[in-house]
């Protein structure tokens, strides 16, 4: 090998250094031409029109595909309104920009968003799903795949990611984020923001980002929409903010406040939050909107008398965009003249939003992102669906395969039954947008697919997918469009045993309907409905071997379940190829290595149940009645946060540290050695938890603080490294401080937070 020489090392340092510091001067530069157009342009601008730029309204769609009102049209053309949401397609955004850019006084563009929470046209896994790929690489391409997409229809700017931590799966909204874990929602956040956002928001390929729900908001009390929260600082800093924080820091160009209450102050209201956190503590210069008229709920929460109240509290709060509450664009004037909302800080807030048009590259072309050429040529094009069946079958975990059930083969008749089997609408899931389900592959297409004519597939639907009638209602009322089967239930579960009957081996294909999940569609009991419960029971009762394939967006109560039928895979609702990647998964083309990241509990009653809980002073002991446990249940999950089973077997051993004292200045290096020592190759996900034994507050039994997804051929071993540091090791302390205190420390390693290897350490000063 050629020797440098210390004269080239030090030329090319020097070489680097100027090229950062000529990155740094042309953002410096591009800051100040932005700066100055902006301040130039406010000048310019009435009253009216700057609050026009405040003011966020949506599109209609029609069996014909979306419509302007007339009344919203006239606010265009008046400059009473800056922005559109629910507005795509190339032809169609393109004639609201015109009457933007041509009939305004000063031809401000507008800027169209819209909720691209999965996909766009073509539909990734649910979120949930996705965050149980533990692949941070495929769920930032999955982003900009839809960015690829939405940035072709039209958008500039898309409500993602939902980063709220949740540990009730009651609450419907489980399905649009990461789960229960800060550290991997962390990682999970940037993912999202930079697959969206890319390296430069300038360009005809990218969106804004939109960080939702802030803050809190999957902390609702009793997993209902809508509702309170009610929490202190440490838990509030140490478990639920970080995910916000790590979009921020990852660039985001937006942030929407969330529905609920904080401690008694909604937060569309509570400058705390939005000023005194998220701007000055944080570093935020991106803008803030309201989610779907809660400037105006302000009213029902009990802190506003009327929308000019609640216009007052949001803008000294730090909201820069009403959407859809009507409240900034009706009473903001007359706020002014009262002297109860001054000019500098309305200025503030459109200067947030016009950066971000600015940013978008909208001022130098206001059409960037209407071309028809790119829409055809992205829209569905082929390499996404193949990305999209690679993802789906990467989200996909199983949770139980007794005597190795799976995978199939591809051989004499298999039955495979229930109401989500033949079903496309609810494959593409909840907040799917713009997605096309006629396009969505079933489960049935998928296996019969897949089988070709190697095997004998029959179908019976055995089952509605409700039968409790005011559910129906509710979702139906809400667009669902579930219609029950003329058969009476009996006569459902009948033919599906008689099909179960002919069938070597059975294909159960149960759970939610898309509208049982997502918003407002929380759920009191969230096992499987009854009437499928009754088909399944049926079924079971024949004998056949049974696999349970489950389409849901929460973790469900699956106790009955887990006890008695042989094999479970949890799909989720996987998008636009879940039948496919389903079939892939169910005959062994593909091993799975799903991991859930929310524990599935043995009861409602258990909720919330997660695996970085506090120890308590009584630990849990069968053995003693005096201490923190349940009589009829453990206190531990059906499936914990992390798990997720294999075809193919693994073995962690050898966890090894390279010391037994670490300081602060110095970090830990660990070690374990992974083994595939089972029949196929296979893909593992490592995981690396610590505890922290001896605190000035009380630590969780468990904190993840590393992953690895790693693929090993049959006998492979690999040995794995993970690096912990002092930051690593950092808690909230009673005064509000993010600090380490030397102690001793407990580090983890295995394939979920139950099963692992540990090892001891202390830090010392």
């Amino acid at each position: 090998m050629r020797r440098i020489n210390i004269p080239v090392i030090v030329v090319l340092l020097a070489l680097t250094a100027m090229q950062v510091s000529a990155q740094k001067v042309t953002k410096a530069s591009s800051t100040v031409k932005m700066d100055a157009f902006i301040n130039a342009l406010i000048k310019k601008m009435t009253l009216e029109e700057k609050i026009g730029q405040l003011n966020l309204l949506t599109s209609d769609m029609a069996v014909t595909g979306p419509v302007m009102r007339k009344g919203y049209m006239e606010d265009i053309k008046a400059g009473r309104c800056g922005n559109i949401f629910n507005a795509f397609t190339p032809d169609y955004v393109r004639k609201l920009q015109q009457v933007a850019v041509d009939s305004t006084r000063l031809h401000i563009p507008l800027m169209f968003g819209f909720d691209v929470i999965h996909g766009h046209k073509t539909i990734f896994p649910v979120p949930l799903a996705m965050a149980s790929t533990w692949d941070t690489a495929a769920i930032e391409y999955a982003a900009r795949l839809s960015a690829d997409e939405a940035s072709a229809d039209g958008l500039d700017w898309v409500y993602s990611p939902m980063v709220d931590i949740a540990r009730d799966p009651r609450w419907g909204r489980v399905v649009e984020g990461a789960g229960e874990d800060p550290f991997l929602g962390s990682a999970i956040a940037r993912a999202y923001v930079h697959g969206y956002q890319g390296t430069n928001l300038d360009t005809d390929s990218t969106v804004m980002a939109c960080v939702k729900h802030f803050a809190l908001y999957g902390a609702v009390e009793a997993g209902r929409e809508y509702n309170a929260v009610d929490m202190g600082p440490r838990r509030m800093f140490q478990f639920y903010l970080p995910t916000y924080k790590a979009a921020i820091d990852a660039g985001a160009g937006s942030v929407m406040t969330s529905f609920n209450t904080i401690n008694g102050v909604p937060a569309t209201a509570d400058k705390w939050l939005l000023t005194d956190l998220l701007r000055k503590k944080w570093g935020f210069k991106g803008f803030v909107v309201t989610d779907y008229g809660s400037m105006a709920e302000l009213i029902p929460h009990g802190v506003a008398a009327d929308k000019a109240q609640a216009a007052n509290l949001a803008m000294h709060a730090g909201v820069d965009m009403d959407m859809m509450g009507m409240a900034y664009s009706g009473t903001l004037k007359e706020l002014v003249k009262e002297g109860k909302v001054s000019i500098a800080e309305i200025d503030n807030a459109v200067r947030h939003v016009l950066e971000a048009k600015y940013k978008l590259g909208l001022f130098k072309n206001p059409y960037l992102r209407m071309n028809d050429d790119r829409a055809k040529e992205e829209i569905m094009s082929p390499d996404k669906l193949v990305f999209a069946r690679k993802i789906a079958r990467e989200s996909i975990v199983l949770l139980k395969n007794d005597h190795d059930l799976l995978p199939l083969k591809k051989t004499g008749t298999i039955a495979v039954i229930g109401p989500l089997a033949d079903d496309q609408r609810d494959m593409i899931g909840p907040w799917s947008g713009a997605g096309d389900w006629h396009k969505a592959v079933s489960i049935l297409q998928g296996i019969k697919s897949a089988a070709g004519n190697q095997a004998v597939i029959l179908y019976s639907k055995g089952a509605n997918i409700t039968e409790d009638t005011s559910m129906l209602r509710q979702l139906n009322s809400n667009g669902g469009d579930i219609v029950p089967s003329d058969k009476s239930p009996d006569e459902l579960i009948k033919e599906a045993v008689e099909t179960a009957n002919k069938a070597d081996v059975v294909v159960m294909c149960l759970g939610e309907s898309q509208g049982m999940t997502g918003e407002a569609a929380s759920r009191a009991d969230i096992r499987i409905p009854a009437c499928q419960r009754r088909l399944l029971r049926a079924v079971y009762k024949t004998k056949k071997p049974v696999v349970l394939v489950l389409s849901n967006g929460r973790p469900l109560v699956l106790t009955w379940e887990n006890e008695h039928i042989h094999s479970i895979l949890e799909t989720w609702f996987l998008g636009t190829e879940a039948g496919n990647a389903i079939a892939d998964i169910l005959f062994g083309e593909y091993d799975p290595s799903g991991k859930i990241t929310m524990s599935f509990p043995y009861a409602v009653g258990q909720i919330p149940v997660y695996y970085n809980e506090l120890n308590t002073g009584r630990p849990r002991n069968p053995m003693q009645k005096y201490t923190s446990k349940y009589l009829d249940i453990p206190n531990a999950p059906v499936y914990p946060f992390g798990y997720g089973l294999s075809y193919t077997h693994f073995t962690f051993s050898n966890l090894t540290l390279d010391k037994n004292i670490m300081r602060p200045e110095t970090p830990l290096h660990i070690s374990v050695t992974l083994t595939n020592d089972g029949n196929d190759a296979g893909s593992e996900t490592a995981q690396l938890y610590i505890r922290d034994m001896v605190a000035s507050v009380a630590q969780p039994v468990k904190e993840l603080k590393g992953f690895q997804k790693v693929f090993l051929k049959k006998g492979e071993s690999k040995t794995l490294h993970f690096t912990l540091t002092a930051n690593d090791l950092k808690f909230y302390d009673q005064q509000g401080k993010w600090v380490y205190e030397p102690g001793a420390f407990k580090v983890f390693v295995g394939g979920n937070s139950r099963d692992v290897l540990e090892r001891d350490f202390r830090l010392e000063k």
